[in-house]
């Protein structure tokens, strides 16, 4: 039942007029290891877009980028709008998974990697050779609850908690009858029907956030480390986000977990979290923002890693939710790529880069972590 993701790339104009710009130099062009860019934007399609976001674009640059497939959408959207605006500055970015985003930023192919997780100390440490004089950094920069996708057919609402998914996922309940589903779902008509569970292939950073949920909050029945690797019994693979999505969305009795915009995108239902609170809550970008908003800040000087409270009983506050950190050096960094990239992170750090996170299904960042991420984005050199 494995899912074989096809290779994707981000290939966004050059042409139309710059809406708004501000010059900076640039010193050269960098050599992208993601492949050739080019324009791959219908001339039709740009013809119906509303006219381009307010940017200080850079002058010129090719910005590589690579890592989480849970931003992959917000990642499109985001590079539309820039180019939209600043057509001579070329941005690629593939969705690999954040194992993938992280060891090839280290490896120099790209110059920012993105990760639905925050970098470990092992790789903070290697990042000093690919950051002359500095280190790399975690800046989060969009958020989302992971919703739990699930395809059966004559359900449309599923209520389960954290104990009950945590065993489904580690395959102590196979059978969409068992007396704990029913028990959480009165009224509701449970088939006799096994269950589908299906785990990301590939190392992942939606796999880790979902980890560190299961062990925040259904400790005793999750036994597993908050890593990025799968590592729970049974289960069906596949590879990233969408590759999960599209295999709950085509086999019944099938269950996943992925950022809420592939649910959306493929009219998937996803499951309310019974949290202890007064009604379950489903995964929406406003209930991911009121769990995101409890989060602690736990990097140090630059960096700006979170952790969550997975366990959360607060009334509508969805607890399974993740950021996506954007990886870039705070010292180091290429003199050809980092007008690109502190122009492009300004963009999508700021109000109009995370205004339009709701309308694709994601959450803005508080503005008390926004803020903070706009100043240190000032500072990378």
């Amino acid at each position: 039942m494995e899912h074989r993701r096809k290779d994707r790339r981000r290939f966004l104009p050059m042409g139309a007029a710059v809406a708004a710009v501000t010059a900076c130099a640039v010193a050269g062009a960098v050599v992208v290891a993601l492949g050739d860019f080019g324009d791959a934007t219908d001339k039709d399609d740009r013809a119906t877009l509303p006219p381009p976001a307010r940017i200080a674009c850079a002058k010129d640059g090719k910005l590589p980028g690579s890592g989480s497939t849970a931003q992959d959408n917000a990642m499109d959207r985001w590079i539309q709008e820039y180019q939209r605006a600043c057509p001579s500055v070329q941005i690629a970015y593939r969705p690999v998974g954040s194992g993938a985003g992280v060891a090839q930023f280290l490896r120099q192919a790209t110059a920012f990697g993105g990760t639905d997780s925050a970098l470990k100390p092992d790789d903070v440490e290697n990042s000093r050779q690919v950051c002359p004089g500095g280190r790399a950094i975690d800046l989060p920069m969009v958020g989302g609850p992971i919703a739990i996708g699930y395809n059966l057919t004559g359900v449309d609402q599923l209520v389960l908690d954290a104990e009950t998914l945590a065993k489904i996922f580690d395959s102590e309940i196979t059978n969409w009858a068992d007396p704990a589903i029913r028990e959480l779902n009165p009224g509701v008509k449970l088939p006799d029907l096994k269950i589908q569970a299906v785990h990301r292939s590939d190392d992942s950073g939606t796999t880790q956030n979902l980890n560190a949920y299961f062990s925040g909050a259904a400790s005793q029945e999750w036994p597993y480390a908050k890593e990025k690797a799968w590592q729970a019994k049974g289960g069906h693979s596949a590879a990233g986000s969408d590759g999960v999505a599209t295999t709950v969305a085509d086999t019944n009795g099938a269950i996943g977990y992925f950022e809420l915009s592939f649910a959306a995108r493929l009219n998937i239902p996803t499951v309310k979290i019974d949290t202890g609170a007064s009604q379950p809550v489903g995964p929406s970008p406003q209930s991911a923002s009121a769990g995101i908003a409890s989060a602690e800040v736990t990097g140090k000087d630059d960096d700006m890693a979170l952790k969550f409270d997975y366990a959360t009983k607060a009334e509508g506050a969805y607890p399974i939710v993740l950021v996506t950190y954007e990886i870039v050096c705070n010292t180091g960094n290429r003199a050809e790529t980092l007008p690109a990239l502190k122009s492009f992170l300004t963009y999508t750090a700021g109000e109009e880069g995370q205004r339009i996170l709701p309308s694709i299904h994601y959450a803005p960042l508080p503005e008390k972590v926004a803020v903070r991420v706009r100043q240190v984005i000032r500072t990378l050199s």
